[in-house]
């Protein structure tokens, strides 16, 4: 299993979140965040934004399900301008329910 981290676009996040239930992803955890990529946030006259907010998106899904969800979000965060965010994929070891104790497969 892998996980999905995706920083995007606060105005895109309903879009995302919906392509991703229709296709069966359905699960995932959502926080509002902060932060700046390399361009260093934006400047508007005189004043630097340096800490934009952003959507965190985190998915764990199976091997063979990442490259679709990774396609899905890149199409539907995507707007062609700079601070459209990024996608990180890592593995995942184990996986446990709190509730069950049960480990996950």
């Amino acid at each position: 299993m892998k996980m999905v981290r995706a920083i995007i676009r606060p105005e895109k996040e309903k879009q995302v979140v919906e392509a991703l239930d229709k296709n069966g992803y359905s699960s995932m955890t959502k926080m509002h965040i902060f932060g700046r990529g390399k361009q260093k946030g934006i400047q508007v006259g005189p004043i630097v934004y340096d800490e934009l907010p952003k959507i965190l998106l985190m998915i764990v899904a199976k091997d063979e399900d990442i490259s679709k969800i990774v396609n899905l979000i890149e199409s539907n965060a995507r707007t062609g301008n700079i601070g459209d965010g990024k996608i990180f994929i890592s593995e995942v070891d184990e996986v446990y329910t709190i509730r069950t104790g049960n480990k996950e497969l």
